[in-house]
Parts: structure tokens; sequence; C-alpha cells
């Protein structure tokens, strides 16, 4: 029998696999776990559809290649769960440094697709350094927000503002308007919870609507897609009406496994659908369950980062996992066509190696910062 990992190590065990087994928050890591276990089953019952869809002889392609992105996003967390808050500051930097100078190379060596050049190709392998981008950058601008309020002279408010818009240029040079509103949502979190004045808040909020807004008289694929969710019936919807009808059918308990019939008309079923895949072969209560899991998962990581003393700690944690549930519920909204679709992953569920990889590194962030650390949290 498999020995319980909770008796593996004593509580006076001081290696680091040790301290860190009795420092992070179990909860979340098993929720995030949970989630990772579901994203490689998921694969497996959308890799057949979507690889007789796209001509790939073996059925299991894309859940083989999901088998190994889990595995290395494994490593990943687990191993990134484990820095210290220097650490983590150091590791955001060089990630985001490497990310951003990727995306500047990225329109005279990208591969495009789609009308969007946001991925670097090598070795059959896609790199989105976007992705990458997010939660380094969220660790950053919260940084800088904790090195201003020092009063020590560093602008850094300036400075993190200046990040910001240097991350959203690049994001819509490819254009990428969705990764825009996720990271300006997550960067307006980090911005009140960093105890700014409400005044500034809702300034922001109105500038970052009316940039918004822009969108859709700048880039063509913007208005196409809000006038398609306006007026269904004078577009084209397939991909939404097929994940429609994928979920209705699932009803309370799904097809059973491996049963799903409308996800071989479902597009992108593999990545930005797999909801509907899960809603159909499960049903609603396995969907709902789904939710919940997101739903704890930012619940008890954002209470967890509101115990923190440190400014820095509080900020950067509570900002990552608010993007990780934005994603989760855009991805969701998509597929309940409650919002414009948006080819945006759900998080550990999806097909995708940047997708899955990245997600990991921002959660392993989020669980070195909430780690139980001598004077992290408040008493009591």
């Amino acid at each position: 029998m498999m020995a319980n990992p909770a008796h593996a190590f004593s509580r006076s065990d001081r290696t680091q696999v040790g301290l860190w087994w009795w420092t992070t928050d179990r909860w979340l890591l098993g929720a995030v776990g949970v989630l990772i276990v579901l994203g490689v089953l998921m694969s497996f019952a959308a890799s057949p559809a979507a690889a007789a869809r796209m001509n790939v002889g073996d059925p299991f392609h894309f859940a083989v290649r999901q088998c190994v992105f889990a595995a290395i996003g494994s490593v990943i967390l687990i191993s990134t769960s484990m820095l210290d808050i220097r650490g983590v500051r150091r590791a955001a930097f060089f990630i985001y440094i490497v990310a951003i100078a990727i995306m500047i190379a990225l329109p005279f060596f990208g591969h495009n697709a789609k009308g969007a050049t946001r991925w670097l190709e090598f070795g059959g392998f896609s790199l989105q350094p976007s992705e990458f981008m997010k939660p380094a950058l969220i660790i950053l601008v919260a940084w800088m927000f904790a090195e201003g309020q020092k009063g020590e002279g560093v602008p850094g408010v300036s400075i993190a503002f200046c990040l910001y818009f240097l991350s959203i240029g690049l994001l819509l040079i490819q254009p990428d308007v969705g990764q825009t509103v996720l990271i300006t949502v997550a960067f307006g979190a980090a911005f009140w919870m960093a105890g700014v004045p409400l005044s500034w808040v809702m300034l922001l909020g109105g500038v970052a609507a009316a940039g918004l807004s822009s969108t859709y008289f700048l880039f063509p694929h913007v208005a196409s897609r809000v006038d398609r969710f306006l007026s269904p019936e004078s577009a084209d919807t397939h991909q939404v009406d097929r994940a429609a009808e994928a979920i209705a059918a699932g009803g309370l308990f799904g097809r059973g496994p491996g049963e799903g019939v409308m996800k071989r008309h479902v597009p992108d079923l593999h990545t930005d659908f797999i909801y509907s895949v899960a809603a159909e072969e499960y049903g609603l209560i396995f969907s709902l369950a789904l939710i919940s899991l997101f739903a704890f998962l930012v619940t008890r990581g954002l209470y967890k980062a509101m115990k923190l003393n440190d400014p820095f700690q509080q900020v950067a944690a509570a900002g990552l996992f608010v993007m990780v549930g934005e994603q989760a519920f855009i991805n969701v909204a998509v597929n309940l066509n409650m919002i414009p679709t948006k080819g945006m992953t759900l998080p550990f569920i999806s097909y995708g190696g940047s997708s899955m990889l990245a997600i990991c590194l921002t959660l392993g962030f989020a669980l070195a910062l909430t780690r139980r650390r001598p004077g992290a949290y408040a008493q009591g």
C-alpha cells in the first residue's frame, strides 16, 4: 500500500521537501492536482475526434502529448512552489524579460495562425510567450507597488504602469485582445489591492472600458465576434451552436465517457471548447462540480492572500488567483454563449503545452507566496 504523504515527512523534517510539504496549503495543492488529472482525462475524451478532424493518424495523439505536458507542468508547479520570496521575484523578472524579448521578435519570426502571430515554433512545439509573461507581470507590478509604498524614492507605481503598457502594447500588435483584457483585470485587481484610492481604480476602470470599446473599431475580428454575438441570426455561429447542443445533449449525468457525439462537430473541441465535451459526456452535475472546483481554488487562494502580512506577497498572490479565476470564467462563459467567442483555454483542462506549463507556473508562484513562513500570516 502507498503511504500517506502526510506521514512520509515528520514535522521535525528540515529538508527542503519536508519544509515544503508542511508549509504549503495542501487544500490548494490538492485542488490543482485534481484539475491536472481531470485535464488529462478530458484530453482522452476529446483526442480521437480532434485527431480525426485534423487528419492525425494516432487517435490519442493529443492525449499523449497532454500527458507529457501535465508531467512537465507538475514538475514546474512543485519546483516553483518551493521558491522563497526572493526566488519568486528573481524568477518572475527573468521570465518576464525572456517572454517580452520573444514577443518583440514575434512579428519577424513568429508563426501566423487565424490572422494572429502569437506563437514561436521550434522542434514541433509551439510556444506562446504571452502565457508565461502574464504571471511574471503580476508579480513584478505587485513588487513595484510594494516598493512604492515604502516611501524610499522608488517610483514603483510608474514602473508598474510602464511594465503593464509595454505588455499590452505587444499583445495588441499580435493582436490578442482577450489576453489584454485578462491582464488588465488582473492588473486592476493588484492596483486596488495595493491600497490606492478608489477614485484611481475607477479612473483606471474607465480608461480600460474605453480602450476595450475602441478595439471594436480597430480590429475587424473583434467587431465580427461582437456582431455574431449580438445578432446570431445574421452571421455564422456554427461553433457556438454546436457547443450549446453538446452541453444540452449531456443532460444531468451525460452520455458516458467516450460516448459524446456532438464533439465530432465542435471545432477547437480539445482546446477552447473542452468544457462542452465534458458537459456532453459527464453531464451537468460534473460541469457544476468542475466550476465549483475552480471557485474553491480561487476563493481559498484569495482568503490565504488576504491573511498575509507582507504587502508584496498579498498583492501578488491575489492577482495570480484573480487571473486564474478570470480565465476560467471567460472560457466557460464563451462555451455557454454568455459573451462573444474568445480563443482562451480552460486552465489545466484545455489541450496545449504553453497553456498547461504556464498555468502550472502561475499556481506554483501562488503556492510559493502563500506558504506558511515565520511571520507571513497574522496571528489567528
